[in-house]
């Protein structure tokens, strides 16, 4: 008896545990639900002209720098400008002691002015032999040896002569002037101190800043996009059709003159995978001096140009990808190449084209080949990828 209550127990929840989900899935004759289809906004591709900025970190240096060092051995005797002061061509900077130079100066300008002396005697020697000889009182051979004797005082002549000019030059390589007009480094030296021809160390570094070259580097990727974006046979031809170009300081401020990319390196960095740019700006106002830093903006002009916004794009292992509305208003992932951004969107060069309609949000967890209901400008569209 207890083995049959058992038995009966058993099956009415085997019953049970049947029944149950048929009645809740509508054994009663209803239709099972169907899956809804999401609806998604989205925006059909137009070409238009887009404005791409690239910025790239950069080091100011001025047009030229001039190490400035001496040319002689002595001591420092007088130092005419300041740190920072602002020269002519020509002017000044630095006076060694130049007693010793003038002194030598002098010997051999007084070596030139005997040997000049000298030269004079036997060209008198010469004039007074020549009508002797026409009229037989002395042999020829005294009017050769004279006039052998002044061809060699007229070497000793010149010798002295410049013996007398290298005097001249350490003489005046005593005052040191500078040799481009600018601004004044670091002047690490004082009055007294012992300086040679062939130190290391320079006395002072002058920047010519009226213009300032702006060096930065530029990505091989962003290196072939120029070449190919602008026409020309070669890259000077290139170069004049870029667009001038802007610096931002290092405050954040633009600096009010544009600039121009005047030149790019011949060889590549193999260490960092970049070639140099330089930029150039002028500097009218004494504004920027060697050693800053700043952001050269370079504006590149894309006409006719797709655009996507980039809210509308998913990225995966370095592709970018965009949800295009295929007929049957289903979903296919389709992968783009993008030549830059403009704003907040992408500018793409290849894998959409002007007609293309693709979906703008909610496409995080969206499957390929899913149907949607397309949304455009927040209006259901029935036919969006017809």
């Amino acid at each position: 008896m207890k083995k049959s209550s058992i038995d009966r127990f058993i099956r009415f929840h085997f019953l049970l545990g049947i029944c149950l989900p048929l009645f809740f899935s509508g054994c009663g004759g209803q239709e099972p639900m169907q899956k809804v289809s999401p609806s998604l906004p989205v925006i059909t591709m137009k070409a238009s002209d887009a404005a791409v900025e690239m910025s790239y970190s950069s080091l100011l240096e001025g047009k030229v720098n001039v190490e400035i060092r001496p040319q002689i051995d002595g001591t420092i005797q007088n130092i005419y400008i300041d740190e920072g002061a602002r020269v002519k061509e020509g002017q000044p900077l630095f006076k060694i002691d130049d007693r010793v130079y003038r002194e030598q100066y002098n010997s051999a300008l007084a070596a030139q002015h005997a040997a000049e002396a000298r030269l004079a005697i036997a060209k008198l020697d010469v004039d007074k032999l020549k009508p002797l000889v026409e009229n037989k009182v002395v042999s020829e051979i005294q009017l050769k040896t004279a006039q052998a004797g002044y061809r060699a005082d007229l070497a000793a002549v010149e010798q002295a002569r410049a013996l007398a000019g290298a005097a001249k030059v350490n003489l005046d390589y005593t005052v040191i002037k500078a040799p481009v007009s600018g601004y004044i480094g670091k002047i690490p030296l004082r009055i007294g101190s012992l300086v040679t021809k062939n130190q290391d160390a320079w006395l002072t570094l002058l920047s010519d800043i009226s213009e300032i070259y702006a060096y930065f580097s530029m990505s091989e990727n962003d290196f072939m996009r120029f070449r190919q974006q602008y026409p020309g046979g070669s890259i000077q031809e290139k170069l004049k059709q870029i667009a001038p170009v802007s610096l931002f300081l290092s405050d954040g401020s633009r600096y009010g003159q544009k600039g121009s990319i005047s030149s790019i390196s011949g060889q590549f960095d193999q260490s960092t995978g970049s070639v140099r740019v330089r930029a150039v700006f002028t500097n009218p106002d004494g504004l920027l001096r060697s050693g800053n830093s700043g952001k050269v903006v370079v504006e590149s002009l894309y006409p006719n140009a797709i655009l996507v916004p980039q809210a509308a794009t998913v990225e995966l292992q370095d592709k970018i990808f965009v949800f295009l509305v295929d007929k049957g208003n289903k979903a296919r992932k389709q992968v783009v190449t993008t030549a830059g951004s403009s704003g907040k969107n992408y500018i793409v060069s290849s894998g959409l084209k002007e007609g293309d309609t693709i979906i703008t949000a909610g496409i995080e967890k969206l499957q390929d080949g899913t149907v949607i209901k397309p949304i455009v400008n927040g209006t259901p569209a029935g036919g969006a990828g017809k």
